[in-house]
């Protein structure tokens, strides 16, 4: 470690702002109702893809019903299979907005270009960065010239380290409202999709004060291993879930076979509320009538 201040250390750390060297004390971002990396539990859910807009209101009061806080769905969709279901991109944008408005409920989306970003910015509550842009550099920099939250998914084959150094691109540019996500790391075996790293969330709590949370879905591939997977995760200490779930996960148009039907995810949410009771956390379930408090305007485009 450096000895001649700030500078130096920096230079010799790839995330030295996101290293509990510069801020001991555990990061409490405000996400809508939850304080993430407090107590509280962050639940995000929803469908991997937004397809209609009948599904993503159907979805939307489905997770409110169960307590959720944030709906997720995604509008650009990165496949393996350029002949894959791509997602409806900034068509889906009014369905996505006007549902979670419709449920009481804020959004996250993921963002793949600089082109969407302005747009997305100015309609979603909370922006995602997926496994497969996690070392967009150009993307992390304009991300952290923002004051918007930012959920940051862990590549399927970056390291802790990099995952780390990957959010030090958006803290360097100003924006420390950066959420780390575990969604699973690509390894030998073939049971998972992807092996659950449940390690890594310790790990990150030992090095890093900002908060993490786990996707059990893309962590499992199938909807059978969901549950189990997302209480180890709490229990091993994450800051919350993000959750598919699917009112038909069957007819879905992308990764159905890891997607919760509703009932589902309800039976998860009753499970968590007592488990994180037990481990001296809180659910803060999102009930009652109220909306959810936006600050972007109404998508109409």
């Amino acid at each position: 470690m450096a000895k001649n201040g700030t500078k130096e250390m920096e230079a010799e750390s790839p995330f030295y702002l996101c290293s509990k060297a510069h801020k001991p004390d555990q990061s409490i971002i405000q996400i809508g109702p939850v304080y993430v990396g407090s107590d509280e539990l962050l639940i995000i859910a929803g469908p991997c893809a937004v397809e209609s807009e009948v599904q993503i209101h159907e979805t939307a009061a489905a997770v409110k019903r169960a307590g959720a806080h944030v709906l997720r769905g995604g509008l650009f969709k990165p496949r393996t299979s350029p002949y894959s279901f791509q997602g409806l991109g900034l068509e889906g944008l009014n369905f996505f907005v006007n549902a979670a408005k419709e449920h009481g409920l804020l959004t996250v989306t993921e963002v793949m270009d600089l082109t969407h970003l302005d747009i997305l910015a100015q309609h979603v509550d909370i922006l995602q960065v997926g496994s497969r842009n996690m070392q967009n550099y150009p993307l992390l920099k304009a991300l952290g010239a923002l004051d918007k939250p930012v959920l940051l998914k862990r590549g399927l084959s970056s390291t802790v380290e990099e995952l780390l150094a990957a959010a030090e691109y958006i803290l360097v540019g100003g924006n420390h409202k950066v959420v780390l996500c575990e969604r699973g790391i690509r390894t030998f075996q073939n049971h998972f999709r992807f092996t659950p790293d449940i390690s890594a969330l310790p790990l990150v709590h030992e090095l890093s004060h900002l908060p993490i949370i786990l996707d059990p879905s893309h962590c499992s591939g199938r909807r059978e291993w969901v549950i189990p997977v997302a209480k180890a995760a709490i229990a091993a200490g994450a800051d919350g879930l993000m959750v598919e779930v699917h009112p038909a996960p069957d007819k879905a148009l992308s990764d159905g076979p890891q997607s919760l039907f509703p009932h589902q995810f309800q039976q998860l949410m009753d499970e968590m509320e007592g488990l994180a009771k037990a481990l001296g956390r809180k659910l803060k379930r999102n009930k009652g009538n109220e909306k959810a408090h936006h600050t972007m305007p109404q998508a109409n485009l």
